[in-house]
């Protein structure tokens, strides 16, 4: 199993560069951020209950974010988890993906979803009732921009002609879309348009465990290579890791908090003395 780190990276936190480099120095292999452009003051409830926190309307743009590590370490996965797509223009944001990709040698990751908040889906123009269709179209659109050397889509919520457009991601054949969501069409979204999940953080190893085993066994039935399966964990010891290994997660962000640099250090720490990565 493979482990990288998760963490809303904010104005008032750990330097980005800091962080990347803290990570790969202590051995881990991946780097995630999520996205939130803003926070509208009308927000749908936080999905955990309460008020929104605070990192929501503080954090960073996460390219620019993955960027900065980037060009601070060597072998770091750089990931999202999630990009919410349908809040992005698929045209430029292939553009940024494949620039990160090339720069970095080939270690992005786009983990993508559609959002829960629907007032900040509908600030971009999106109407959130067809979120998910817009998120599929959207992720086809940026593979076609990856891959072909003239693209050109066609679809209900994106559309375009012939184009040209470099540079071409490294990844061959482009970076992996991971998933991120837990709903009743996930499977068959995965295994639809992306490589692999980002399993949500409520759900623990047994859980996980099921949807994975239902995930390879529709994605076998498919004819598709076997999903890669990312997981958030918070402060584990070894037998959540084993646990989590035996549900066929291949890899542990382990959530850090954004409350200030010590912290988020004293985190990455005592991780690395309690588990063997």
């Amino acid at each position: 199993m493979q482990f990288g780190a998760y963490t809303f990276v904010t104005d008032e936190g750990i330097h980005p560069a800091e962080l990347a480099t803290a990570l790969e120095d202590r051995g881990f292999s991946a780097f995630f951020v999520p996205e939130h452009t803003h926070m509208p003051l009308d927000h749908t409830p936080y999905p955990g209950g309460g008020p929104v926190p605070r990192r929501y309307c503080r954090s960073l743009d996460p390219l620019v974010v993955l960027s900065t590590a980037a060009a601070v370490t060597e072998r770091l996965v750089l990931g999202t988890a999630i990009a919410l797509l349908v809040q992005r223009d698929p045209i430029i944001l292939a553009k940024e993906v494949a620039s990160l990709d090339h720069l970095s040698g080939g270690r992005v990751e786009l983990g993508v979803g559609a959002g829960w908040n629907r007032p900040e889906i509908a600030n971009h123009g999106v109407d959130p009732r067809r979120r998910l269709r817009v998120l599929r179209e959207r992720v086809l659109a940026m593979k076609e921009i990856w891959t072909a050397e003239r693209a050109e889509f066609h679809g209900e919520h994106v559309d375009f002609g012939p184009m040209y457009s470099w540079p071409k991601p490294v990844r061959a054949p482009h970076p992996p879309v991971l998933l991120g969501g837990w709903g009743p069409t996930l499977v068959e979204r995965i295994v639809d348009y992306a490589e692999g999940w980002i399993a949500p953080p409520p759900f623990g190893p047994g859980r996980v465990a099921e949807r994975v085993a239902e995930l390879r066994r529709a994605a076998e039935a498919a004819g598709k290579p076997r999903p890669h399966v990312t997981a958030y964990v918070h402060g584990p010891d070894q037998r959540i890791v084993d646990a989590y290994a035996e549900a066929g997660v291949d890899r542990l962000l382990l959530s850090l908090s954004d409350t200030g640099r010590e912290e988020c250090l004293r985190l990455l720490d005592d991780f690395v003395r309690r588990i063997a990565i």
